[in-house]
């Protein structure tokens, strides 16, 4: 049997994030936690004033994350990130080496729609350009696996573990 990944599900606001990462976590048999719950309230509050983080906002909200994925090595997890820059996700995997990525990705337009229809989130659908902007897709040299998120999240989690099940043994 493989040794369960700690799996980070990124992508930019609106991809489904927190829908996927538990429907993920409950098929993987791992917990779950919510990376928005990781934010300081000083970028809760910025990101609902409308004005996107820098990356000195991300660095303590990344440390935080990869001290809770360090701390699932070898146990799995699943934890939810948007991880857009190739920085991000370097810092991540300094501090959970075997951390494996999905990146949800869509049209983005699909994701507008979706955005446009959450309540209660602080992330305002005036960001997504930037988030767009700022997005680094996965590399070739990065563990992960790129996963459309057209569809419903039982459909959208069954391509991500079937992505995941054709990834090569990483170890941790």
């Amino acid at each position: 049997m493989r040794t369960p990944h700690v799996v980070v599900v990124m992508g930019v606001a609106g991809t489904g994030k927190t829908t996927i990462g538990p429907l993920l976590a409950a098929r993987l048999g791992v917990p779950y936690a919510e990376g928005d719950d990781f934010h300081p309230q000083a970028n809760i509050d910025k990101m609902s004033a409308g004005v996107p983080l820098d990356d000195a906002d991300r660095w303590p909200w990344l440390d935080a994350i990869g001290a809770w994925a360090h701390g699932r090595a070898g146990l799995g997890g699943v934890v939810s990130s948007s991880a857009l820059k190739r920085a991000y996700r370097d810092r991540l995997r300094a501090a959970a080496p075997g951390v494996v990525f999905v990146h949800l990705t869509g049209d983005r337009n699909l994701i507008e729609d979706r955005m446009s229809l959450r309540r209660g989130h602080f992330m305002p659908t005036a960001l997504l350009d930037s988030q767009f902007a700022t997005l680094q897709p996965l590399q070739a040299d990065e563990a992960g696996v790129a996963v459309d998120v057209d569809g419903g999240p039982e459909e959208i989690t069954e391509r991500a573990v079937r992505a995941l099940d054709a990834l090569p043994d990483i170890t941790e």
